[in-house]
């Protein structure tokens, strides 16, 4: 940040929010947690809780959590970065369309797949395993964990930098203390945990975003409508135009430079949604039954945070650039504060004083915390599962695997925040950070996806395809840099064409030689292999014991995990699944060719620039699609865990919930689906 802008709040409200509002929630947590082992069949105590959280999440608990994960801060603070340098094309192109919600889309396709073909999974680097042998499992956890460092620094990154800016607040503090909380609540409550936290930031959030759209475009003094907003743009335009659009217009989708911001992003989408554990633990947490509809509704209600949240601030940061209250006045911002993510926080300083620069610490707190939780879990289950379990000790016990886990949340919050201090102290921000990163995990992106889905992906073409990707994305990337720019620095090498030509350079080589060697010699894997990963002994009960051995000469330990009878029948007879893989394609393909082809394109060939009733048509629909985020994220989980949450008030006024007709499981807790009748204790 420059010195030459005061910090808005004093350093105290940076600690408050980060210190005292981390600790809040994990104190939170901690009641929850204590109340789910006291109450409920869900204990924290037992890995397949705490790593799955028992597969028995439903949709709209998943949904919120793909919202919620995908949410980082890089999300809200580069959407506006593009839509002030672009206009109303950023938000779109980038994280929008092209960027972002197909990417979900597509793993819908995935989630179904796994719940196929691995339903007992607790990673996807355990099918690599099962299906290709220890060297390429190597491989992918490298690239798994590289995925999970870059996206947990990124968001450490923004973050600390927007708290910097508003309070003053020491950069390298707020790295180190903001995920202090968050590791406690997640080491308290694991996966569930994560997914109760997603829930309420995910939801201030969008509360957050509603206040500053009202505030913008109904209310406020400066701008207060859309055709208010819409004159400032214009005059914007005339007075700064843009290099690459359209009559320099901010109000148009023919925005050559936003065009391929949005290939970088989709490319960098793919690695961040396929790669990163966290998304395949969240279709792994699902139900079989629901899988596929809480990707799509995520995917859908994910576009409207970005959406609605650029479109407010982005945009209100143009048309107040040249206002007293905007924070650079009478400059406009500098290329490192643009880099850095700044333009929202300015433009909600400029809009609403003090007022907007706490709610937008707020907002840019919660997206930062619940998206580290998601990483920390996700690290987490890959160095418990496929480092400790796989390489160390096999035969560990459930106790073993959950001391684990705990110890592997603490240290890698204090990885992430070491990584993110390295990112700053030499110099790289975010924006530079956010668009190198697909070219060195691209390459990895479709051999993983046909992990799952295609039996004819080889050994040799899955491991070429991911390191041959790797390769060519960095060479790509450095001879484009010194080809275009004549030197490599860290200014060129963070430039869109050589990020550009290295993004799609791993990417497609990745496709390209794990496609090519594959058929060269096909394999013709069979499923049942994957389908036995940590199976269920052949029992009338519900239980997993794939923590111990059956040879062992003490007896294994039981873990029971509660399943719905219709997920358990699509679970034994996986060709059951067919239809909804065939629907997951059907919908992911229509969803993708409407918001990446149907709508953007022909407006950018036409060079339509937005009339005064069509922009105001656009405000509109981004303030009907954060009300149905909101019912889908908000109002969807509350009405589908409402029996959960009964029988659990129930239980600790001394009610209790009877089975009728239905055999216990094992250790007599029985499943909340099972549930019929409710009777006061005798």
């Amino acid at each position: 940040m420059s010195s030459t802008v005061a910090p808005v709040l004093p350093q105290g409200a940076g600690y408050g929010v980060v210190v005292g509002i981390g600790l809040f929630f994990a104190l939170l947590m901690a009641c929850v947690s204590y109340l789910q082992n006291r109450y409920t069949q869900y204990s924290t105590k037992t890995s397949e809780e705490f790593n799955t959280a028992s597969r028995s999440v439903k949709p709209g608990l998943i949904a919120n959590g793909v919202v919620s994960a995908w949410t980082w801060a890089a999300t809200l603070l580069q959407s506006s970065t593009v839509a002030y340098e672009y206009g109303i094309s950023g938000p779109f192109w980038m994280t929008d369309a092209a960027g972002a919600t197909v990417q979900i889309f597509m793993f819908s396709v995935l989630a179904c797949k796994v719940k196929q073909n691995a339903p007992y999974c607790h990673t996807f680097l355990e099918i690599v395993n099962y299906r290709y042998g220890k060297t390429t499992h190597k491989v992918f956890v490298f690239f798994a964990l590289m995925t999970n460092v870059l996206v947990a620094s990124q968001l450490l990154l923004g973050g600390s930098a927007v708290v910097t800016a508003l309070t003053g607040m020491n950069v390298y503090a707020a790295v180190f203390l903001i995920p202090l909380g968050v590791c406690i609540y997640v080491v308290l409550g694991g996966l569930r945990a994560t997914f109760l936290c997603d829930y309420s930031h995910t939801i201030i959030v969008m509360i957050i975003i509603l206040y500053f759209m009202f505030d913008v475009y109904t209310t406020n003094d400066m701008i207060g409508s859309p055709s208010k907003m819409y004159d400032l743009l214009k005059t914007a335009s005339a007075e700064r135009p843009v290099s690459g659009n359209v009559d320099g217009s901010y109000l148009t989708l023919k925005s050559n430079s936003a065009l391929v911001f949005g290939v970088i992003q989709l490319c960098t989408g793919l690695g961040t949604v396929f790669l990163d554990q966290g998304y395949w633990q969240r279709a792994i947490a699902s139900r079989p039954t629901t899988a596929v509809r809480a990707y799509i509704m995520g995917g859908l209600a994910w576009f409207a945070v970005p959406f609605g949240f650029a479109t407010t601030l982005g945009l209100a940061a143009v048309a107040l650039t040249d206002h007293p209250s905007y924070p650079t006045y009478p400059n406009e911002m500098t290329s490192s504060q643009i880099s850095s993510g700044l333009a929202a926080p300015f433009g909600a300083t400029a809009l609403a004083g003090r007022g907007g620069a706490v709610a937008l610490l707020l907002t840019l707190f919660m997206a930062v915390t619940s998206s580290a939780s998601s990483q920390l879990i996700a690290v987490s289950s890959i160095l418990t599962f496929d480092v400790y379990k796989t390489y160390f000790k096999p035969k560990a016990t459930p106790e073993q695997l959950i001391f684990v886990s705990h110890v592997m949340i603490c240290i890698f919050g204090v990885v992430m925040a070491c990584v993110a201090c390295l990112w700053n102290g030499i110099g790289i921000d975010l924006g530079w950070l956010f668009l190198v990163m697909g070219l060195l995990i691209g390459g990895a992106v479709f051999p993983a996806a046909f992990t799952i889905t295609w039996k004819g992906q080889t050994r040799v073409g899955a491991i070429s395809g991911a390191i041959g990707g790797l390769v060519a994305g960095l060479i790509a990337w450095l001879v484009e840099a010194k080809v275009y720019y004549g030197e490599i620095t860290v200014e060129t090498t963070g430039a869109n064409y050589p990020t550009l030509a290295g993004n799609m350079a791993s990417v497609f080589t990745g496709l390209v030689l794990t496609v090519t060697i594959s058929l060269i010699r096909p394999d013709d894997f069979n499923w049942e292999r994957t389908r036995a990963i940590n199976a269920p002994s052949p029992s009338p009960s519900t239980t997993i014991v794939s923590e111990s051995q059956p040879t062992d000469p003490k007896p294994p330990t039981i873990e029971t995990v509660p399943e719905d009878p219709a997920d358990k029948k699509l679970t034994e007879d996986p060709s059951a699944l067919q239809r909804t893989f065939v629907l997951a394609v059907i919908v992911s393909t229509v969803l993708s060719l409407i918001m990446d082809i149907i709508i953007p394109i022909p407006m950018f060939l036409s060079h339509y620039v937005f009339s005064r009733g069509f922009f105001t048509g656009w405000v509109v629909i981004s303030f009907i699609w954060v009300f149905v985020a909101f019912i889908l994220c908000g109002v969807l989980p509350i009405w589908e865990t409402r029996v959960f949450w009964g029988n659990m008030v129930r239980r600790m006024v001394g009610r209790k919930v009877v089975v009728d007709a239905v055999p216990q499981h094992e250790s007599g807790q029985e499943s909340e689906a099972q549930a019929v009748r409710v009777e006061s204790k005798a």
